[in-house]
């Protein structure tokens, strides 16, 4: 192997350092201690690693668009690795390295030298090696050679009015805002840009001082959105952290940030289920969503176009209401390249969902599947949610198809563009069974809190939840929370969902979701806790540090009024012979 390898350069910088390799993708958020730089995904062969001051080798990123968030706060916070190298491009950590340099001013070199040699460089894993422009130095005392004559990349065209913003004619937020919409343009191999018709903000997470920093000098900078806005879950219910027993060092900062993007003119959603609400996009509509469930979800399920956008990127777009015309805003972009046949058991119940979205995600890491075998199963809206969640906490991919159930999957070639699969699986079901387990990391049968709501409920699950808790007791040595909006929440109020669920000894939680809350609300002392979400089964152990039973909606109710679950697999998983793949 050649002591210089040549690259993309993603972000500029320099940077030298021990080499930390894997050839698993990495969430930065939910993956990664924002404060420590330790990563805490309890499922990445990384875990328990520190990644300040080396040079971290990733294949991608894959999960959450906060990632962009947690890197900046890494960078800001003194920890961040010293650089960054991938086997493919990566949008969202490209962005968090892009925001500090053209926002704050710190470089982070992030650099992409493609699928061969990243393999080739698992050997030298624990060498001290050095990222500069666009090489990637295996002896970090050798010189940086001249860049290579490189081929042409097309040039991104822009109209007079994206001339306008970037002059700063229209102000300085716009300016900054449409100079990084173009940069992300440009790594995205975009030719031009499009208008879209509406946005959906997650960068009001707060992962730190860091996203406090960058949505505050927008606001000092004047910054307004240009098409209606919507935001995600915040990181705590601003109605009543207090009485929730939050810390204010943490409720004060995470509700201010909410506070400054609905200053920029977002509407005050707080929500992570932004297709429930009545302003979710139609069939066709050119949006800019970030959160991964619900970029998936509105992507795959309605037949709305977006990207998987990463935070900050989110915000720009909003407000300067133009975003890269490529992938998955274009039909060519949205074309599954992955086949997955799937022997569906006749006998399942709802935890086969979540389950097979996140098996599933596994399988199609970067691409786009389309699965088979399904069209009869009849999946609900809260079941392709549930599945949408989970299937974007383990794959990068913006969208997936099912044959016969989402609206651009009538048919095989229809979903595939006409072109054979690169990949083709045979999934039956017990080939779920290692993810089955993989979720269910709790070794004791004891259960201190059921979590619910993530992505957040919706108006159906409330009114599930109420026909299964109607008449019972939570037990006193556990708690069961619940999230989900503001709007379903006046919506299940009304039902009369709200007081059997309260009767029950239910608190239901607004604004915030799970991925977010920690102690007091997950109780202090406890060690395990109970889901039917697949997303915080996979990351409740690293970020509240629990382990995890999974399992269907009424075993979880099951388990809130015992105290208890005994964490067998159910029938239908348990199979004597997978059909693998071919």
């Amino acid at each position: 192997m050649s002591s210089i390898i040549q690259g993309r350069k993603l972000a500029a910088g320099s940077g030298q350092g021990v080499l930390l390799h894997t050839d698993l993708g990495l969430s930065f958020w939910g993956g990664v201690d924002a404060q420590t730089s330790v990563v805490i995904d309890q499922h990445h062969p990384l875990c328990g690693q520190a990644i300040a001051g080396r040079v971290l080798a990733v294949p991608n990123g894959r999960g959450s668009c906060t990632g962009s968030s947690t890197l900046l706060q890494l960078i800001l916070g003194g920890v961040a690795p010293a650089a960054l190298v991938l086997a493919e491009p990566d949008k969202i950590l490209s962005l968090g390295a892009l925001i500090a340099e053209h926002v704050f001013g710190i470089q982070l070199p992030v650099l992409c030298i493609g699928q061969q040699a990243f393999a080739a460089l698992a050997q030298h894993a624990g060498q001290r090696v050095k990222v500069s422009a666009d090489c990637l130095l295996l002896d970090p005392q050798l010189a940086v050679p001249a860049a290579p004559n490189s081929q042409p990349v097309a040039a991104l065209t822009l109209s007079a009015a994206d001339h306008a913003m970037l002059a700063g004619e229209q102000g300085r937020a716009k300016q900054v805002a449409m100079q990084l919409v173009v940069k992300m343009a440009e790594l995205y191999d975009a030719e031009q840009l499009l208008d879209v018709s509406q946005a959906h903000i997650d960068g009001c997470i707060y992962t730190g001082a860091a996203s406090v920093r960058f949505a505050q000098q927008l606001v000092d900078w004047g910054a307004k959105v240009c098409v209606p806005t919507t935001l995600n879950s915040i990181s705590v219910d601003q109605r009543q952290w207090r009485s929730l027993g939050i810390a204010a060092e943490f409720g004060e900062p995470a509700s201010t940030l909410g506070d400054l993007y609905m200053a920029m003119g977002a509407s005050l959603s707080f929500t992570c289920a932004p297709y429930l609400l009545d302003s979710a996009p139609a069939f066709g509509e050119q949006i800019v969503w970030a959160e991964s469930n619900a970029v998936t979800y509105a992507n795959s399920v309605l037949g709305a176009r977006t990207l998987k956008y990463p935070d900050f990127l989110d915000i720009c777009i909003a407000i300067c209401g133009r975003a890269p015309d490529t992938g998955s805003h274009q039909a060519a972009g949205r074309h599954a390249t992955v086949l997955i046949e799937v022997q569906l058991d006749e006998a399942i119940d709802d935890s086969f969902w979540p389950l097979l979205g996140y098996h599933v995600g596994l399988l199609s890491n970067i691409d786009i599947p389309l699965l088979m075998g399904l069209a009869h199963s009849a999946p609900s809206l809260d079941d392709l949610k549930a599945f949408s969640a989970a299937f974007a906490t383990t794959s990068a991919a913006p969208m997936f198809h099912i044959h016969g159930v989402t609206p651009e999957a009538p048919d095989a070639p229809s979903a595939l563009g006409g072109q054979a699969p690169l990949r083709h699986y045979r999934l039956s079901s017990g080939d779920l069974l290692p993810s089955w387990q993989e979720l269910n990391s709790a070794r004791s049968s004891d259960v201190s809190l059921v979590a619910i709501g993530n992505p957040h409920c919706s108006l159906s699950e409330l009114g599930q939840l109420a026909q299964l808790c109607q008449g019972r007791r939570c037990h006193p040595d556990s708690a069961l929370v619940i999230t989900c909006g503001r709007t379903v929440y006046q919506q299940a109020e009304a039902a009369g969902y709200i007081a059997t669920l309260q009767a029950f000894g239910a608190c239901l939680i607004n604004d915030t979701c799970w991925c977010m809350l920690g102690e007091p609300v997950v109780p202090v002392g406890s060690r395990n806790l109970m889901t039917n979400s697949g997303k915080y089964a996979h990351y409740a152990p690293g970020l509240a540090g629990r382990a995890v039973h999974f399992g269907h909606l009424a075993a979880c109710i099951e388990a809130a009024c015992s105290g208890h679950n005994h964490a067998q697999p159910p029938a239908w998983l348990v199979q004597p012979q997978s059909l693998g793949d071919r």
